[in-house]
């Protein structure tokens, strides 16, 4: 009855056995184990073409209707840039201050939303 209740020398060696199949198992099964993929890199889109400086801009997500048309064109311009493609008119946003203001506005507040 004493050999039941002790380990002995064989019973030892099984135990070490069994735990070094198993971890031979787990690093076999962990080697088997695939990396993720590398997400596919989009590229961004085309630049839009920026308003006709005479064309009125579509609605805008906030009241405009006492600025001056080359503001809201910008406004409308920089709106439009904040999901990627830069749609600017650079003469214009280098020389009329009005439209650049809108640009700047507008892209700060759509990235905001």
């Amino acid at each position: 009855m004493l050999s039941t209740i002790r380990p002995t020398l064989t019973h030892r060696r099984v135990w070490r056995a069994a735990c070094a199949i198993g971890v031979v198992l787990l690093f076999a099964l962990a080697g088997c184990a695939t990396e993720p993929k590398a997400p596919v890199a989009i590229p961004p889109p085309p630049p839009k073409a920026p308003l006709p400086a005479n064309a009125e801009p579509p609605p805008a997500n906030v009241n405009l209707s006492g600025f001056p048309l080359a503001y809201r064109q910008g406004y409308a311009d920089g709106c439009a840039s904040k999901s990627g493609g830069e749609r600017k008119d650079a003469a214009r946003f280098a020389s009329d201050g009005n439209y650049r203001t809108g640009w700047t506005d507008g892209l700060a507040l759509c990235k905001k939303r």
